[in-house]
C-alpha cells in the first residue's frame, strides 16, 4: 500500500491514507501511476459520463427534445439544490413521466443549507432529492424512449442496465463479462474493472476521434455539456464544478462515492483515475488536485484558489486551526 495522504495534528503524522492512481493515454498507455494501477475497484458514480452515453445511444435526446442541461443532469451527483429537483422534474417533464417513477432512494440533500432548511420547516425528503436523481431520470427516459418496462429500470436484468455494462466495456475496451456488478446506493449495478481500464475509457471520452463516428460525436457532447454545466451535474461548493469552471474547455471531472474520481484532460488527451483506500471524500480531492498540479494542469499560480481543497485544515469546535491535510506522493512515470 502506498500513502498518498498525510493529516498532521501539531507536529504528528496523525493519519494516513493509502491509495492508488493511474493516467492514461487515449491508446491505453499507463504514462503516470502510484500504488496499484491495475487495483480492481468500483468506478461508482465516475462511471456516470459513460453511462450517459446509453441515453444518447438511444435516441431519447431527439425523441423528447432533451438539451445539454439534461445531458449534464444525466451524468449528477447533485446536491438536491432547487436547482437540481427543478432539473429533474424537467427532464422527466419532456418523457411525459414525473418524479414518481424514481427508484433511486431517499436522503436530504447533500446541500447542509437546503437539508437545514428542510428540516427546519419538517419538510421530508423525497426520491428527487437524491443525489442519483438525475442518473435515475437518464435511464428512466431510455426505457421510454424505447418502449422498454419502466418499474424495474434499476435492475440488472433490464435492458437498460444491460446496455450500460456493454458501453462500460465498449468504452474502456475491457471485456463486459469480466466487470464484476454489485449494488451501489441507489439500488442499481457498480461495475467494478481495474483503475488504469477505466482511465483509459476516459481518456478516449476526452479523445473522442478515438470512439469513432456517432459514438465519439455523443461522448463530445457530453463532455462539453458537463463543462457548461458544472453546477447541475454537481453544486455549490463542490470540487467537480470548480475545476470545470476553471478549465472549461479543458477538463471534465466526476468524483465517485468511497474515494473514486475520475478526470478527462481533452487537450492532451488522457484519463486519470484516483481511488483511496479508505474512502475518505477529503483525501480524495486534495489528491486530484495535486495530480492535477503535477501534471502542469494546475498552475503554481492557480493552486492557490484550491488550496482549501488541496492541503484542508482540521478545525475543532471552537474554529481553531488543529491540524492540516497534505498530499505526500509523487508521479511515477511508467517504462
Amino acid at each position: 500500500m502506498e500513502i498518498l495522504v498525510k493529516t498532521y495534528r501539531g507536529p504528528l503524522e496523525d493519519l494516513f491514507h493509502t491509495g492508488h492512481i493511474a493516467v492514461v493515454d487515449s491508446q491505453g498507455k499507463l504514462l503516470y501511476s502510484c500504488g496499484d494501477p491495475a487495483r480492481v475497484c468500483y468506478a461508482r458514480s465516475s462511471a456516470k459520463p459513460i453511462q450517459a452515453l446509453c441515453v444518447l445511444e438511444s435516441g431519447a435526446a431527439e425523441k423528447f427534445g432533451l438539451d445539454d442541461q439534461d445531458i449534464a443532469l444525466f451524468c449528477a451527483s447533485h446536491n438536491g439544490e432547487p436547482m437540481h429537483v427543478e432539473a429533474v422534474r424537467r427532464a422527466l417533464a419532456k418523457a411525459g413521466l414525473d418524479e414518481g417513477y424514481l427508484q433511486c432512494g431517499v436522503h436530504y440533500p447533500l446541500y447542509e443549507p437546503e437539508a437545514d432548511r428542510m428540516k427546519a420547516e419538517g419538510i421530508e425528503p423525497r426520491q428527487i432529492h437524491c443525489n442519483c436523481s438525475g442518473k435515475h431520470t437518464g435511464m428512466l427516459v431510455t426505457a421510454a424512449a424505447l418502449g422498454e418496462e419502466l418499474d424495474s429500470y434499476y435492475k440488472p436484468e433490464h435492458p437498460v442496465q444491460r446496455r450500460i455494462r456493454a458501453m462500460v466495456g465498449q468504452v474502456c475496451q475491457y471485456a463486459p463479462e469480466k466487470i464484476i456488478l454489485g449494488t451501489d446506493g441507489c439500488g442499481v449495478p457498480v461495475h467494478a474493472l481495474p483503475l488504469r481500464a477505466f482511465a483509459h475509457g476516459i481518456a478516449r471520452m476526452a479523445d473522442p476521434a478515438c470512439l469513432g463516428g456517432k459514438l465519439g460525436e455523443e461522448a463530445a457532447r457530453i463532455t462539453a455539456a458537463m463543462a457548461q454545466y458544472p453546477e447541475i451535474m454537481s453544486g455549490t461548493g463542490r470540487i467537480d464544478a470548480q475545476l470545470m469552471r476553471k478549465y472549461p474547455d479543458r477538463l471534465f471531472c466526476k468524483s465517485g462515492a468511497d474515494g473514486y474520481y475520475i478526470v478527462g484532460d481533452k487537450q492532451e488527451g488522457i484519463g486519470v483515475a484516483v481511488k483511496i483506500d479508505s474512502g475518505v471524500g477529503q483525501a480524495r480531492n486534495a489528491v486530484v488536485t495535486e495530480v492535477l498540479r503535477q501534471l502542469g494542469i494546475i498552475s503554481e499560480q492557480d493552486l492557490e484558489e484550491f488550496a482549501a481543497v488541496h492541503t484542508p485544515t482540521a478545525r475543532n469546535h471552537k474554529n481553531e486551526d488543529v491540524g492540516l491535510m497534505k498530499p505526500v506522493f509523487q508521479l511515477r512515470k511508467a517504462d
